[in-house]
């Protein structure tokens, strides 16, 4: 059984600080993909950089404290691509992957645009050079994992208050259209979907800080493992984990019967 787990730290010293090791550890995944590192390679402690005799691989955006992303994996990867157009994005630090043997996983952080126009804005670009990417991806021919933040809900049932966030980032119509083509056009599958197609209360992985939103379980799914159809096809089970927090998102954990 291959266990991969996806979860936004919203800073990785803020979740160290909440004993993530000694959870991810417990989890005995073999592969961990991080999103939202907020921090630089020489901000990381020595067992940062090899978390319980894992190897881990980082690539940090160049503007301190923001995004970033990195994977944890029990076996060493054939090769580790940090990037994946040489653009913003990639000074933004937003895609990491890694190769083993015929598996690539991809820790992903799509651009949130609930902060301004100019960052909706440049969300949008993101998708618009990404889907490229996400083609090309589908033309190598290998069994593919992308995990991460992609902060898009793709349907209703994705988020708790979907008619009140029609005009919110995160629910656009264009997103959501762009996130439909990938899986309509492309073939990419939603892996969580697959198992789950009507799950709605427990599938949320983000909550806001505001209003009571965790408490009252007011969630959004944002966090996807979605994969090429293949391993897809092999994925036994999944969890969104919400015993401890660690960040404002849940880690999601999926069992593939694949070796």
């Amino acid at each position: 059984m291959l266990r991969i787990i996806s979860l936004n730290l919203n800073g990785i010293r803020s979740a160290w600080n909440k004993n993530v090791l000694p959870w991810a550890a417990a989890k005995n995944a073999d592969i961990i993909c991080l999103q939202e590192l907020k921090a630089q390679l020489p901000d990381l402690t020595p067992e940062m950089m090899a978390p319980d005799g894992m190897q881990a691989f980082y690539h940090c955006a160049e503007k301190k404290g923001y995004s970033g992303v990195g994977i944890w994996s029990r076996q060493k990867p054939d090769r580790v691509i940090e990037g994946f157009d040489g653009g913003e994005f990639d000074a933004e630090g937003r895609y990491i992957r890694a190769d083993f043997g015929d598996l690539s996983v991809i820790s992903l952080y799509l651009p949130s645009g609930s902060s301004s126009p100019e960052r909706q804005e440049a969300k949008f670009r993101f998708l618009d050079v990404f889907f490229p990417q996400m083609l090309a991806l589908r033309n190598e021919g290998r069994e593919i994992v992308l995990c991460g933040d992609w902060n898009i809900a793709h349907q209703a049932i994705d988020l708790k208050n979907w008619k009140s966030n029609q005009k919110n980032s995160g629910f656009l119509p264009e997103e959501r259209a762009w996130l439909s083509r990938v899986f309509d056009e492309l073939g990419w599958v939603d892996v969580y979907r697959r198992l789950y197609p009507e799950t709605t209360d427990t599938c949320y992985t983000w909550w806001s800080n505001r209003g009571q939103a965790w408490a009252k379980n007011v969630g959004w799914r944002i966090d996807y493992q979605i994969a090429t159809p293949g391993i897809a096809a092999t994925a036994v089970q999944a969890e969104v984990y919400k015993d401890e927090r660690f960040s404002d998102h849940a880690p999601l954990i999926v069992d593939y019967d694949f070796k």
